[in-house]
């Protein structure tokens, strides 16, 4: 037997396949399916953008609604979208994707993105199931950049600390006061609160 989703499945296969399966019609959700050693049509997909017929205000992460039907599609999608902003980590900020992302990387979208990143400028994008899975970010974020070992704050737009040069040269030197300047600097850093400086 032929189904709607072009896969050959055996005649005693029930699955339904296709957008018909997903539930009532005034409900919009992805037609993604879990994995299945015997339904090709069955593998699950996270694309951009995603529409739940309910979600939570600041993250969009998907609701359950009463009597609704495969439920594991609306949590699943919540735990992927949980498990990429908890304790958020990005490699860095990049215009085009890595030729070769690791499951759980994510990166920060520049203003001009190419490839797979088009279109979703600004976003968080996370690998997830070998795609790509975007995120707006929201005032009060904050994101580890590994590239410059510190804290990002997105408040409009995402900002960190410049590097601060420690005191140098002068006629007259204290001593004391640089070595506290310089403490002060070293622990800012160790912080990631300001990137590795010069001083």
């Amino acid at each position: 037997m032929t189904h709607a989703c072009g896969a050959d499945h055996a005649p005693a296969c029930t699955s339904p396949c296709g957008p018909a399966a997903l539930g009532p019609p005034d409900r919009a959700v992805r037609p993604i399916r879990p994995p299945s050693p015997h339904h090709s049509c069955l593998r699950p997909i996270m694309t951009d953008p995603i529409q739940f017929a309910s979600a939570t205000p600041r993250y969009r992460l998907p609701l359950l609604f009463a009597g609704q039907a495969q439920k594991e599609f609306t949590v699943n999608e919540a735990h992927a979208l949980t498990d990429a902003l908890l304790h958020l980590a990005v490699e860095g900020e990049a215009a085009s994707p890595p030729p070769a992302p690791e499951e759980g990387d994510c990166w920060l979208v520049h203003a001009a993105p190419t490839g797979d990143w088009a279109g979703h400028a600004g976003r968080i994008a996370c690998r997830q199931s070998g795609t790509w899975l975007f995120i707006a970010p929201r005032d009060g974020m904050r994101a580890f950049n590994r590239a410059t070992g510190q804290d990002w704050r997105f408040a409009g737009d995402w900002q960190a600390a410049n590097a601060v040069t420690a005191p140098a040269g002068g006629a007259t030197v204290d001593a004391e006061a640089r070595a506290a300047i310089g403490a002060l600097l070293e622990a800012l850093t160790t912080a990631g609160i300001l990137p590795p400086g010069p001083g």
